[in-house]
């Protein structure tokens, strides 16, 4: 199944700049307008977001972010949990301490009342050996060929990120992706992106030419068209895009509007080919939480009960 047409989001309570997790996340942009200003904007794009994609044929879950303790970033869930078709269900390390609230058992049992679990992989006590791998931000899936690339970086570890694919009997292609200033990029998903057809990607930011080469002769034999994008198109969120089915099996991309915009045309016709390019705005979201359209959403693979 290369994508599917049931996720979840959360809707965000008390929504902030993360100082903690600007450390390793430049993306993150502080705005100065008051807290509930910027609460109120987010919560209009995100009813926006949601509504949107109900509106295009997708099954969403909707959870209420708690309000204690305080959660800055639990709009992008996508980085503590992972559903499987196998009926695996994964919990990750995260390296911010104050999102490891964000794990949520009410969320987990809701999954278990509705879903079909059969295992359980909770990689969370590696939080206290200091080693990390968050989620589908940290790997991006090609779930019809069964390969999982992953950058490393402080929120990606090797070890860890090898032991997930092969207790999902995945192949791992791993690499370093850099910014403009040599930084470690925070999160493979914001730099890459994978449809069954084509993958949206920053090589310029693999600098390595063999890991690069490795990358990108992946990407061809699985017969992936690669729609390369630059530095500033990254900067603007365009390698944060999710690819999802609707309730008619109809291919849709999800993107930010900031992605959509600063596409080329040319790139779009890339993608047009394949999919339908579906942007929407959630500009306070992405600039104040340094995650865009993808990390917003989390997949579910799950088979429904009956």
């Amino acid at each position: 199944m290369p994508s599917t047409n049931k996720i979840f989001l959360v809707r965000p309570s008390i929504f902030a700049f993360n100082t903690e997790t600007s450390i390793s996340n430049t993306f993150q942009i502080q705005l100065p307008e008051s807290k509930e200003i910027i609460q109120q904007k987010v919560l209009s794009e995100f009813e926006a977001f949601a509504t949107s994609l109900i509106a295009k044929g997708v099954q969403v879950h909707v959870f209420d972010d708690t309000l204690f303790p305080e959660k800055p970033d639990a709009v992008f869930p996508n980085n503590w949990i992972s559903f499987h078709e196998n009926g695996s269900v994964i919990l990750y390390p995260m390296l911010a301490q104050n999102r490891r609230h964000e794990r949520r058992e009410d969320i987990l049992e809701f999954f278990k009342k509705n879903y079909t679990i059969h295992n359980l992989l909770d990689l969370s006590i590696y939080e206290k050996d200091d080693t990390f791998l968050e989620g589908t931000g940290s790997i991006v899936f090609d779930h019809v060929h069964k390969i999982a690339y992953a950058g490393l970086s402080p929120r990606t570890d090797k070890e860890l990120f090898l032991s997930v694919c092969n207790y999902l009997h995945y192949k791992p292609v791993c690499f370093h992706a850099l910014d403009k200033n040599g930084k470690a990029i925070y999160h493979t998903n914001v730099m890459m992106c994978m449809g069954e057809r084509f993958s949206v990607i920053c090589l310029d930011s693999i600098s390595n030419k063999n890991e690069k080469a490795l990358v990108v002769n992946q990407l061809k034999d699985t017969g992936h068209q690669i729609v390369n994008i630059t530095y500033e198109q990254m900067n603007h969120f365009a390698g944060n895009m999710l690819s999802l089915q609707t309730n008619e099996n109809k291919e849709i991309l999800v993107l930010s509007q900031t992605a959509f915009e600063c596409l080329t045309n040319m790139q779009k016709m890339e993608i047009e080919q394949y999919i339908e390019l579906v942007p929407l705005t959630i500009k306070t979201i992405e600039t104040i939480g340094g995650g865009s359209a993808r990390c917003m959403m989390a997949e579910i693979f799950l088979q429904p009960k009956a």
